[in-house]
């Protein structure tokens, strides 16, 4: 179709889709927690341009995304701060938060536009990326993009099958009561907040450093705000963040392609296409109002007094 190879296709449809599933499975335990951060955007640009930074100035793609990982953390902690500490409103700071980013990352971004950062080692040798078919689209990635598949994996079962991950949807469901049971709400939220942080920096840093190899001015383009709604359109379960993912990947990497084909559409309508599947995916998603109330925890972005 078009002249498309699929295999490539499918391979940068999983590159495509690493950043934003990052982000969107932190954000997930967050809101598992009770909280509701839309500062996820901030969070992404802020570990795209210190990931880039850091990876170009020391020459290790590993400090790069070590370095996204903290500065997106670094933001969530002052989340985190204002709104468990302070109790300060969740959507104002989560706004805030994404501004000051964006801000943020511009300052620190200027003079680095148009630098190349270090390649990425690939994890298995170039024999098995070499294998006709499977190769490529099994072993042909960078070793973030196996780890975003085990991160769901990891996610999945703590939440479903371990005492913390009891713990974990008790303080998001009804805060007070897992409170008068001894367990302590405002720790327990930071630290998923601070992983939700690190997830969006480190999905930030993969952006610019593997996928784009540059660093441009906004570059995240809402990718944080498309991880917020895969949050809603999962359902709050981590395997459907991965397939949402992985949709919201293929509809990019394919509207890329037919741009590069030369498909006569407005490059606006195929540039946008992506985001409006999406929207229309949660708006069928959501049309079962009962089920959506459901699945998302009923403490979400509810404020929580301590007493006593």
């Amino acid at each position: 179709m078009f002249g498309i190879d699929p295999i490539t296709l499918i391979v940068a449809l999983v590159t495509v889709s690493t950043p934003v599933l990052l982000a969107a499975v932190g954000e997930l335990v967050v809101e598992k927690t009770g909280v509701l951060n839309l500062g996820v955007e901030g969070m992404m640009i802020t570990g795209a341009v210190m990931g880039f930074v850091v990876a170009v100035d020391t020459g290790s793609p590993t400090l790069g995304f070590l370095a996204g990982m903290a500065s997106g953390a670094a933001l969530a902690l002052i989340f985190g701060l204002l709104t468990q500490l302070l109790l300060s409103n969740q959507v104002a700071t989560g706004l805030a938060l994404t501004l000051f980013g964006l801000g943020l990352s511009a300052l620190l971004g200027v003079g680095y536009p148009g630098l190349t950062p270090p390649a990425v080692a690939d994890p298995f040798p170039d024999a098995l990326s070499d294998l006709p078919v499977v190769g490529p689209i099994l072993f042909g990635h960078s070793l973030v993009i196996y780890l975003s598949v085990l991160l769901v994996a990891v996610v999945w079962y703590v939440l479903g099958h371990t005492r913390a991950g009891l713990i974990i949807r008790a303080v998001g469901e009804n805060h007070d009561a897992a409170h008068a049971l001894g367990y302590k709400v405002i720790r327990i939220r930071l630290m998923a907040i601070l992983f939700g942080g690190a997830c969006a920096g480190l999905g930030g840093a993969f952006l610019s450093v593997v996928r784009v190899q540059n660093w441009v001015e906004g570059m995240t383009a809402g990718a944080g705000w498309i991880a917020l709604a895969l949050v809603v359109f999962a359902s709050w379960k981590p395997w459907r963040a991965l397939l949402g993912a992985y949709l919201f990947g293929g509809v990019t990497a394919l509207q890329l392609r037919l741009q590069a084909a030369g498909v006569d559409v407005p490059v606006e309508i195929l540039s946008m296409s992506p985001y409006v599947v999406t929207i229309i995916v949660l708006v069928i998603m959501s049309s079962d109002r009962s089920r959506a109330a459901l699945n998302a925890p009923a403490a979400l972005g509810k404020v929580f007094h301590a007493t006593g």
